[in-house]
């Protein structure tokens, strides 16, 4: 495992820098840069643009530029022009504290180092991340296995067919109206709320019915055909209608009493606060940004976890283990539930790199303090350094969400072992 994952460290490096240079190349042949937008300034001298063009490093070919870049993130001595190299006594003795690494650049914008502009909205992304990971996976892993199991049943087709709206839904247009209840649910009365929220249910009730309707194979009479597809019309619809009312009316109700805050990470005292009283403060803003994105993610995950699990469920060990007399709940979670999770895991590095680099729009939409409308604002103004900071970023998440992905896997099936 140790050779595994020294040999994935250093294909890890291979792979940043081959991302590195692809992405400034990119980046160097979008037409313009930063110093076009201060052109436009009439009080900003030619001078001054020089200068600032000098300082920068722009007036250079742009393999110069990535040279430079480069070298600062390698690690080099601060003086490295002056550094002894031929002297390999240098290399181990106190003298290392002179070397530097992981320079990133600074910011035209921020005129700040790219480590600091980042810091923070990285953690905040961080945070959001995990947060929609946990809360994604403790929803749809659950519901996606019960799903399999009740295979055709009602619980099995509205839960697919919540998937199926929870993935078609814009993560924009969900977001908005989430910040809409945020702001208005108390100033409009819960019993003037409920017909709208029986209108909405009856028309997804009619939704969920028409879902329910499935062609029955095998030589029947059509009257029996249309007996059993008016059943499960009915049996569909008023399932639907019952959890949709009840979810609509449990989501209304806590926007009614629940005090969410519209944008930001933390309140202007959160620094005044107890430690617990810091954690609560995080937990209220992250509740909204977390709903809306958990929604996708959660369809998402579902229909995975499904599918799974039903591939699992023919496996030929588990005939054999019901064969054998081992009760259904242990056949569900001691043989289907652990091997159907393998895939899952596989998964996991996936979401954790589309996540980071996924939730640009609620960040921009929730006005959420993180590196989606940090880097659209570097994008749009040409910072260059602070785009490539966060491509860097989003690349290294990406990496190491595969290997943990690989670890957890390798835990949760002794079968798989990773060769040396």
């Amino acid at each position: 495992m140790i050779r595994y994952i020294v040999k994935r460290m250093i294909s890890m490096v291979i792979l940043l820098f081959g991302i590195s240079f692809i992405s400034f190349l990119i980046m160097q042949l979008a037409p313009g840069n930063y110093l076009d937008i201060l052109k436009l300034n009439p009080h900003i001298t030619k001078r001054v643009l020089h200068e600032m063009e000098r300082q920068f490093g722009l007036n250079k070919p742009w393999y110069v530029q990535y040279y430079r870049w480069i070298r600062g993130i390698l690690p080099h001595p601060q003086h490295w022009k002056k550094y002894n190299w031929w002297n390999l006594h240098y290399w181990w003795t106190w003298n290392i504290h002179s070397w530097r690494a992981f320079n990133f650049g600074i910011s035209f914008a921020y005129r700040e180092p790219i480590a600091k502009v980042l810091w923070h909205p990285m953690i905040n992304t961080l945070v959001l991340a995990i947060a929609i990971t946990i809360v994604s996976w403790a929803i749809a892993l659950p519901l996606g296995t019960l799903s399999a199991v009740k295979q055709g049943k009602y619980f099995d087709q509205a839960t697919i067919f919540y998937s199926y709206i929870g993935y078609a839904i814009p993560d924009f247009f969900l977001a908005l109206l989430v910040l809409f209840l945020a702001a208005r649910a108390k100033l409009f009365p819960f019993h003037d709320a409920i017909p709208i929220l029986e209108i909405i249910s009856l028309v997804i009730a009619v939704l969920g019915g028409f879902f329910s309707l499935q062609h029955q194979p095998g030589k029947k009479e059509k009257w029996r055909q249309w007996t059993e597809n008016i059943f499960r019309f009915l049996g569909g619809s008023i399932l639907t209608g019952i959890l949709s009312f009840s979810i609509l009316l449990g989501v209304y109700y806590l926007f009614q009493k629940a005090n969410f805050p519209i944008g930001g990470a933390t309140s202007p005292d959160y620094y005044f606060l107890s430690p617990w009283g810091k954690f609560l403060d995080l937990l209220r803003h992250l509740a909204l940004p977390t709903l809306v994105e958990s929604v996708v993610s959660v369809a998402y995950m579902l229909r995975q976890m499904r599918a799974s699990t039903l591939e699992v469920l023919r496996a030929e060990y588990v005939t054999t283990a019901r064969a054998k007399g081992v009760t259904e709940k242990n056949v569900i979670f001691k043989h289907v539930f652990r091997n159907a999770l393998n895939p899952i895991i596989t998964l996991f590095g996936f979401q954790l790199g589309s996540l980071i680099s996924g939730i640009l729009t609620i960040e921009i939409v929730m006005n959420w303090p993180g590196l989606g409308y940090l880097i659209y604002r570097a994008i749009l103004e040409k910072d260059l350094y602070l785009v490539m900071g966060d491509v860097m970023i989003s690349g290294l998440f990406l990496i190491i969400g595969n290997l943990i992905g690989d670890i957890l896997l390798a835990w949760s099936d002794p079968r798989i072992r990773y060769g040396s």
